[in-house]
């Protein structure tokens, strides 16, 4: 029975494993290797780093802070969790712990373009895909911007982009579906709309090129997509805990959620889509959760 199993080893599960163990409770993460904080290659606004680190170098570097403190690391995917008399049982394909709390810090998952994985995949390591302009606005300033999503959504990430460069442009995956408010707002601000959704995205040297049904061919240094996220909340939904209308688990101010003993924290709980928020939220929990404990 362990005081903790946190499911999810991004920086909200690690920081959280970090807390704990340094409380001394006994922790274990288990991770499916999956999260997206692996795939970014270079983020320049986590305070330390000013000069860039990987997102893979930065998980290396927190998993082996939370292992000095005690706690355990597992790879696998969670299948089921289950509330019992004195906590919960974990349930993986290969095992099944016991837990007398749960962080869930599994976060989202991106809604991406239809194109092949392979493409995908080296357009976000060249920094041609990018999926978070708070993150990374600053690094396209001043180059032609794409955001693909035509719908509300696209739009406010496109007046957002806008502050970075002159030159934005939005594209459509199906079809526009924007009010007339939304287009009004974007012709202001001077972006330019496409509504003929696109074909085919492909790499061309330093360039992402959009190949539109329309038969254009536009080429740009960087493309954002804009079509949402889904939050990973079927455990969350499986316990019996509250989910917002969007999906994301509903918490309190110490990141528990309608279930006594069940903790969330990082992107599947509303809000900013940062690390520092991410970690800041897990510091919360781990607190709450070691003054529950004790209690």
């Amino acid at each position: 029975m362990y005081d903790c199993v946190i499911i999810g080893g991004g920086p909200a599960g690690l920081t959280a494993a970090t807390y704990l163990g340094r409380f001394l409770r006994s922790t274990l993460v288990i991770d499916a290797g999956d999260g997206r904080a692996s795939s970014i290659p270079t983020t320049h606004n986590l305070l330390g780093f000013p000069d860039g680190i990987s997102g893979g170098n930065l998980l290396v570097r927190m998993h082996q802070h939370a292992a000095r403190y005690g706690a355990e690391l597992v790879t696998g995917e969670v299948e089921r969790i289950d509330r019992v008399e004195k906590g919960f049982v974990v349930e993986t394909k290969a095992e099944i712990f016991g837990a007398r709390t749960i962080l869930l810090a599994q976060g989202v998952t991106n809604h991406r373009p239809r194109m092949a994985q392979e493409t995908h995949d080296r357009a976000v390591a060249q920094g041609l895909i990018r999926y978070c302009p708070i993150c990374d606005g600053y690094e396209v300033r001043g180059k032609r911007v794409a955001v693909l999503g035509c719908s509300d959504h696209g739009a406010a990430e496109a007046l957002f982009v806008r502050h970075y460069s002159d030159t934005v442009t939005l594209l459509a995956q199906d079809g526009s579906q924007l009010s007339d408010a939304e287009e009004a707002d974007l012709a202001r601000g001077g972006l330019a709309v496409e509504r003929a959704p696109i074909r085919d995205l492909s790499i061309h040297g330093e360039n992402l090129l959009a190949h539109l049904t329309d038969g254009q061919l536009l080429p740009f240094d960087t493309l954002y997509v804009a079509l949402g996220t889904s939050p990973r909340s079927e455990l969350a939904r499986m316990a019996g805990a509250e989910l917002s209308p969007a999906g994301c688990i509903v918490v309190d101010e110490h990141q528990q959620t309608t279930v006594g003993g069940l903790f969330a924290a990082g992107d599947m709980v509303e809000g900013l889509d940062q690390i520092a928020v991410a970690a800041g939220q897990a510091a919360k929990a781990a607190t709450a959760i070691h003054n529950l404990l004790s209690g």
